[in-house]
């Protein structure tokens, strides 16, 4: 059986990610409520400026509010409030701490998905056994994440589409105006940032991103 919170996964088209900074003054809480009743069913909440106790807040409150609406809530680097807010899952970057040993402090019913930048690291992802999931990207530039690699564009793409048998979302400066060509290059995820936190409008941005892939 699939692990809590990976039905969803498998069956989504939009990953969206929080980005207080990016989102009009609205709080992460607010925009996850708004992401909720635009239909999209993974949330990850990445946020890196704020205090260990104001995160805690916000994400009790949005496992809250993710638990009642069926939603996945994947925690970004932050395995302490993955494990005390009871979120489905945890995203890990290629700095930090070793995937095995991430897998052996959250058990086995925790989704864990692992950003990756090249072939090599999608083959070490996959080999490790205990990934649920890797990020393909930065697909393009971003400027999202202060310490983000150049962009890997659409070969590493393809690769990992036409490669691996690991679920993967494809990331890094994806909008309404490239989701298409993101599609058509193997992308069946694709993970979205400031296009929908920083839209006037969530809920019509969302709409308007799956009109634009189909």
């Amino acid at each position: 059986m699939p692990k809590p919170g990976m039905t969803n996964f498998l069956t989504t088209d939009i990953y969206a990610l929080t980005a207080e900074e990016y989102s009009l003054g609205r709080s992460n809480v607010e925009v996850a409520q708004l992401l909720i009743s635009a239909g999209i069913k993974v949330i990850q909440y990445r946020e890196k400026d704020k205090k260990a106790g104001s995160m805690y807040k916000e994400c009790l409150l949005i496992r809250e509010l993710t638990q009642q609406a069926g939603v996945t809530f994947i925690i970004n680097d932050h395995i302490d409030l993955a494990l005390l807010t009871g979120a489905d899952g945890v995203h890990i970057g290629q700095e930090d701490l070793p995937p095995a040993r991430v897998r052996e402090l959250i058990g086995n019913d925790m989704i864990l998905g692992l950003s990756t930048h090249s072939p090599a690291q999608a083959k070490a992802a996959e080999a490790l056994g205990c990934v649920d999931y890797i990020g393909v990207g930065p697909v393009f530039a971003t400027r999202t994440k202060k310490d983000v690699c150049e962009p890997v564009g659409f070969t590493y793409l393809e690769y990992v589409a036409q490669n691996h048998q690991l679920p993967f979302v494809a990331i890094g400066g994806i909008k309404e105006g490239n989701v298409k060509e993101v599609r058509r290059h193997g992308a069946g995820i694709v993970a979205i940032v400031t296009d929908i936190v920083g839209a006037d409008d969530i809920p019509a941005k969302v709409q308007a991103i799956r009109q634009a892939c189909s």
